[in-house]
């Protein structure tokens, strides 16, 4: 087994003078970072990360509360069947736990897959695909050709195109022409960060909370340590003491060797303002203000309520609105017309207070015919 070099041997000094070593320990200088999978985006963030998970079941169960309405044109079709296929998708799931597992995939991977099961040419059911099972096989011309998905040795393959049977919904990617970019994978160094700051305050705790430091070599009568003894040493810091599972552990010392401390106390680190700081990119990359999260230190807001309307307006919305627009373009092509899906706002319990205000505005407008306001405030 190879050691890295950060014992070094001291040079030899006169027999009258008195002998000393020094060994530092210090870590590697190279930093180790997660994989961008969704597999490990999932088991890193959602499911070890508590801000992380936090965010995600926020906006995840935010915006699949939201109700959708059916338009042909400007007339509303509040019977139009898409809605009652999205109110009970299939017979597992109910509307919102399909849509809150949906929205969750796009977090957590930038893209959802959607599954239509059809009888007799009618759409009856809708099933979600778990994004790390599909696979996008482009044809000649970079465009999708089909979808592929796979579960263990069963693979099940779905032409792309007009009237097809899986719905594509991803987030931007700058560098991918088929799959979508996670909000997550733009604060994974941020997630290692939060998550390696936590593992290695958990283990200071669990061997006293003692800084590391240096052993330093000081024999009542002079000499050096032998070939064998510098070995056995090195041998046993190495294995005994290195590696965030085994950080502060206490070390037994033989003659001649003395423990000097040189590393950084806690409050000199500092862990608890790095968590912070990362928990807030972490909280940034999802569009949740941090103080709805209860992380301390950030003031962007005045209030609580200001920040809970920013967090509808610029995160939910924007997401539930282009997930309605595929879905009605989706089943637009099914049924030959233009349905369109849009969320309505004056259900969404976020935006009460917005809502009241549009409509006493509207209620005052004495210019304003009946019909103008009803458009005015979305009917």
């Amino acid at each position: 087994m190879k050691f890295p070099s950060f014992l070094s041997r001291r040079r030899q000094v006169p027999a009258e003078t008195k002998a000393s070593g020094f060994f530092a320990l210090t870590a590697e200088g190279r930093a180790h970072w997660s994989s961008r999978s969704y597999a490990s985006l999932s088991r890193e963030g959602f499911m070890k990360n508590p801000v992380a998970h936090r965010a995600v079941r926020m906006i995840a169960e935010a915006a699949a509360s939201v109700p959708w309405l059916a338009y042909d044109g400007e007339v509303e079709r509040p019977e139009e069947p898409a809605l009652a296929l999205l109110r009970r998708p299939n017979g597992r799931m109910a509307g919102t736990d399909f849509f809150e597992m949906l929205y969750g995939h796009l977090l957590l991977s930038g893209n959802a897959f959607v599954e239509g099961v059809r009888v007799a040419e009618d759409l009856r059911e809708l099933h979600l695909l778990r994004p790390d099972r599909v696979r996008i096989v482009e044809g000649r011309d970079g465009w999708p050709d089909a979808y592929e998905y796979r579960t263990g040795n069963h693979v099940r393959r779905h032409a792309a195109g007009e009237g097809q049977a899986i719905l594509h919904l991803r987030l931007f990617h700058p560098l991918d022409d088929q799959l979508g970019f996670a909000p997550l994978e733009a604060a994974s160094m941020a997630l290692d960060l939060s998550n390696a700051a936590a593992i290695w305050n958990k283990a200071l705790l669990d061997n006293s909370a003692r800084p590391s430091g240096a052993l330093v070599y000081q024999p009542k009568e002079g000499g050096n340590l032998t070939a064998d003894q510098y070995d056995r040493l090195k041998s046993e810091l190495e294995e005994g003491y290195s590696g965030p599972a085994r950080a502060g552990r206490p070390m037994l010392l033989e003659g001649g060797l003395d423990w000097k401390a040189m590393g950084l106390s806690p409050r000199e680190m500092d862990f608890v303002e790095a968590k912070n700081g990362a928990a807030r990119d972490i909280a940034l990359a999802f569009g949740v203000p941090p103080m709805l999260i209860g992380i301390p230190g950030d003031a962007t807001y005045a209030n609580y309520q200001e920040a809970n309307r920013a967090f509808w307006r610029l995160t939910v919305l924007p997401l539930v609105s282009r997930t309605a627009a595929a879905f009605a373009g989706w089943f637009s092509e099914d049924e030959g017309a233009a349905l369109r899906l849009v969320p309505d706002l004056d259900q969404v319990s976020g935006l009460a207070a917005e809502r009241s205000e549009l409509w006493a505005r509207v209620g005052t407008a004495t210019f304003l015919s009946d019909e103008e306001k009803r458009r005015a405030v979305g009917y």
